[in-house]
Formats: C-alpha cells, structure tokens, sequence
C-alpha cells in the first residue's frame, strides 16, 4: 500500500509532500490543474520512461520518493527485494532522480539499482489504468493477456512459452541434419578429402610460430652475422677490446688487494665477468657460423609456410587454426558416420517435447475457459449496472487453426459483446463505441484489480459516462477502495463524492511561473469542491446543499478521514 509520496522539481510541482491511507482517494480540481502528474510521478517510480521534460523549467532535476508498506513478508514483491539482496522489511522506499539531460537513477531504500528492477518492483506495488486503457481492449494479444493476468495464469502461459521454443530448438536441429543425411555422400567424400590434405600437411604443435621466426631469422642474415662479428671484435679481438681491459683490472685488484681486503673481496665479480665474457664471446662465433650454413634453409621455411597459408586460404580460416579445423572436419565425419542413430534420437527428442507442450497447453486452455467463463459472468453483471442493461459479455476460448505449437498455446482468445438487449454477440471492435469501451473497460479493470492487492491507480478512466451511470462508476470503486486502495482521478461530483479520502489539485500562477498546489479537503472545504464540480462558474446554495447530500449518501454516518498534505 502506497503510505508516502513526495515530488519535487518534477513537471509544474515544485514541492509536495502527500500522505495515504487506504480506501478511496479521489483527486480532483480544474482541467489543467495538474491531477494527472501524480499519476505521472508514480509511473515515474514504477520504472516508466525519464526524459528532461519532466524536469520543472528552471530546476536542475526532477525528484520523485514513495514509501510503501509491504504487508505479507512472503508475498512475491519481498522474494524479489530477497532476490536482489535488498533489505526491506516491513516498509520500502522508492525514490526516482531525473536531471535535466534526461538522465536518471532509481534506488530502492537508498540502494542504486536499474530500471528495469524498478519496473518488476512496480508491476507489483501499482496497477495504473490511464483513460485511453480502453483501446488496448481491441487488440488480441491484449485480450489473451488481460484474461491469463484474471486467472493467474502467467506462470504457465510462460511455462507453456519455454517448451514451444525447446520443441523449435529440436525442430530446426531436426531439420538441418536430416539436410546433412541428404547430402551425406557427397559431403563425406570433401570431408574426407579435406582431412586428408590436413593430416598430410602434418602440422606440428608450436611449428608455426618456430617457423615464423626463423623466416625472420634467414631473412636478416647478413645483419645478423654483422653485428654477431661486431660484438666479438669489441668483447675480445679488437686492439682495446672489453677482455683485455678486464683482465688488466683483475691483475690491479690483485695486486692492491694484498693491502685492503675490500678490493680482494671485489676481484672475484671481475674475475667472473671475465669468464663471461670469453663464453659470450665463443658463442657469438658459434652463431655466426651457423647463420653461414643455413643459406639454404630460408627456401625449405618458405615453402613449408606457403603450404600452410595454401590450405588457411582455400578452408576460409588462419593458419593458426588449422589443427582445430582438421579436429572439426573428423568430428563432422564421425557424425556423419552416426548420423542416422543421431537423427532417430533428435526425432525422439522432439516428440517427447511436442507431447510435453501439448500437456502444459491443454492444461492452460482449460483453465483459461474456467478463467473465461467466470470472467464473462462478473463483467455482465457489472455491464448491467452501467448504463448496458440487457447487454452481454462473453470470452471466448477457441482452438487455433495452426497444427504447429505456439507460443502461447492452443487458444485464440476474443472478447465478444452484445451491448443492447436482443443483439448478438460480436467481436469487442466491431460493435463498441468510444462510451461502451469505456465503461467496458472499467467492468474489466475493477472485476481485474479487486482480485490484486496492489495500490489501483484509475486516471479519468469514467470519461464519457454521466449521471446516474457516473454515480454507479462511483460505487464500484468506492467497493474496490473498501477492499484495498485506489486513487482515482476524475472530474465527476459524482465519483468525487463517493472517495473516501478527497485531494483538490489547483494551478497556482504570479504572471511569471506556474507550480501545482495540492490541498486535503474534508468538511466545508470538501462540499465546496464537489459544489464547484456540480455547478457553473459561480457556486450556489443549490449546488452546495446538492454536495451536502451526494457527500451524506455516499459516507453514510462515517465521516470521511482528512488526508495530509504539506506544500512547500
């Protein structure tokens, strides 16, 4: 239940602090006056889309904070929080920062999380039912949607989802090997012959490389020699060369040594680099000899890295992937040579998972005409009491004339309504106008949420009804706010009596700026307002003794709760 909402910076609002109780809370005011940002704020906090307009001109950025009270600490919205190591107990805090290059943050009791979280979170605190809802009824997928969310039944509608794609899954590996059977001989004898280039190429482990490098090796021969030639000369056989200089120094640490231990115990780290530098020496000599006696190998390395570069180019991948291409070329003739057991049991596969899915959506459709038929009766009834008198709806559960598994199981669901006494029943968009939806549209959404424990959001969904209809409307959400809470947006006195908790929602201006003003009504204040709805532009004494009663009606003796509100 929603308990707190706070707005700041966030459209015309500049600051409003606004406390909830359960029931009914009707906000109303002005056309224009701002009543559906609230709506707007908490599908803000619900994960709905941020951009910078949000952000009231002249503010830096726009901030949106609800707190709820979770109730049941089993229930599904605690698991998730659980899920997601975020620590809720009894209460959870929402807050939504949206700065003016459109860029936002969510946190979930201070703790930062993605958008999309926020969006699982909201689906379970609030159900928000806007005022053009009404048009999604036409749409099949809607329909089928609306009906499996009335049963409870997403969980297997998804269950039956996941063994259609496994099924499809096994169906197009079915299908691309019983191809490869087709033209099993033909691509046997290129497989075998392909492996058969590759296992005579006898590509060893690490050759590459080890050849690579000796391509650049021959390559810079003449360099090589060069320098190796250089470094001897100047470490032993040049006039004043390194091995001459120090074995003089060694002969003078000697010498001197034999008056400070400190220069003896220095001559043995000369005496060892002397040592050094005669082996380095000799093999620089060795070396440059060997580089003198592979003239010929340089050929020899080129061929042999032609012949691997010959094969990478007509296989289509690198060298270095040779010896996992032949690898995969003996893996394909292995199944090919098994191709027919592998088949048998892919065919095997796909059976079971077609039968598995056949089960699951039986058992679906089956639930869903339970679903339907319970919910065709609820929403008759409810037609009866808004101005559809005689009228009649009915769902209706079909087989789909595809022989193929769907996605979303055996059914084609249509929403079919009379809406006149005598007429027959005809699909929802071909015998409804924009009224009948409407008032359609609430039946289903209030037969809908009274099953839900969330916080009911309704904006303007009573457009388009009146009089004794709009008194009707009234009662059933004021029903529905009885059993959990609902706020509900409206412009008719006579919903707007029947809340029982009222919120007026004004436009402030100075000539220069605009801001939202929001105020808790209660008593005079109150009839005032539902006066203000009932009359013209100049409130009468008729119109407030007419407010008087619809208010006395609606709350029999129970006097209605004052909600508080703060403005800044």
């Amino acid at each position: 239940m929603l308990t707190h909402l706070q707005i700041k910076d966030f459209a015309i609002i500049d600051a409003a602090e606004i406390e909830f109780r359960p029931g009914l809370t009707v906000l109303t005011g002005e056309t224009g006056a701002g009543k559906s940002i609230i709506v707007d704020a908490l599908q803000l906090l619900s994960g709905g889309r941020a951009g910078p307009e949000v952000v009231r001109h002249g503010a830096e950025r726009a901030e949106v904070s609800a707190s709820f009270d979770l109730g049941d600490p089993s229930g599904a919205l605690s698991r998730l929080l659980r899920e997601q190591s975020i620590d809720a107990g009894e209460e959870l805090a929402i807050r939504r920062v949206v700065t003016g290059d459109g860029r936002s943050r969510a946190y979930l009791n201070g703790q930062s999380v993605p958008v999309q979280l926020l969006r699982e979170v909201g689906v379970l605190l609030v159900d928000i039912h806007g005022q053009h809802e009404f048009q999604s009824l036409v749409r099949p997928a809607s329909q089928r949607e609306l009906l499996d969310a009335s049963g409870g039944l997403e969980g297997l509608a998804g269950e039956v989802g996941g063994l259609q794609r496994v099924w499809l899954t096994l169906l197009n590996r079915t299908l691309d090997l019983e191809s490869r059977v087709r033209d099993r001989d033909a691509r046997t004898e290129l497989a075998q012959f392909q492996a058969r280039e590759l296992e005579a190429l006898d590509m060893k482990g690490g050759e590459l490389a080890q050849l690579l490098e000796e391509r650049s090796r021959l390559a810079n021969r003449g360099r090589l020699v060069e320098a190796a030639q250089e470094a001897i000369a100047l470490l032993y056989e040049a006039d004043e060369n390194a091995h001459a200089s120090t074995s003089r120094a060694l002969a003078s640490l000697k010498t001197a040594g034999a008056h400070d231990p400190r220069l003896a115990g220095i001559a043995p780290m000369v005496e060892e680099a002397l040592i050094n530098l005669r082996e380095a020496a000799r093999e620089l000599s060795h070396y440059a000899e060997t580089l003198d006696h592979d003239t010929n190998r340089q050929g020899e390395v080129e061929r042999r890295l032609s012949a691997f570069e010959e094969l990478a180019r007509k296989h289509r991948v690198a060298v270095a992937e040779l010896p996992a291409r032949l690898a995969q070329l003996k893996g394909e003739l292995a199944g090919l040579e098994h191709a027919d057991a592998q088949l048998a049991s892919l065919r095997k596969e796909q059976a079971d998972a077609l039968s598995a899915w056949r089960v699951r959506a039986g058992q679906l459709s089956l639930r869903r005409a339970a679903t339907a038929k319970s919910l065709s009766k609820e929403i008759t009834q409810r037609m009866q009491t808004l101005g559809m008198a005689g009228g009649r709806f009915q769902i209706d559960v079909s087989a789909l004339e595809s022989p193929e598994p769907a996605p979303h199981g055996l059914d084609q669901i249509e929403f079919r309504v009379s809406a006149n006494p005598g007429q027959p029943l005809r699909p929802l968009a071909k015998v409804a106008s924009g009224g009948e939806l409407a008032r359609l549209s609430l039946a289903v959404q209030v037969s809908r949420a009274g099953r839900e424990g969330r916080c009911m959001v309704f904006d303007e969904v009573d457009a388009g009804v009146g009089g004794a209809v709009a008194e009707i409307v009234g009662g059933e959400l004021r029903a529905l706010g009885d059993r959990g809470q609902v706020l509900c947006v409206t412009h008719l006195p006579q919903v707007g009596a029947q809340g029982h908790h009222q919120l007026r929602v004004s436009k402030l201006t100075d000539g220069k700026t605009t801001r939202t003003q929001i105020a808790a009504l209660d008593g005079d204040a109150r009839v005032e307002e539902i006066a203000r709805m009932l009359g013209g532009i100049e409130v009468t004494a008729k119109a407030r003794d007419h407010a008087r009663e619809m208010l006395r009606l609606a709350r029999g003796a129970v006097r209605a709760a004052a909600v508080p509100v703060k403005n800044k």
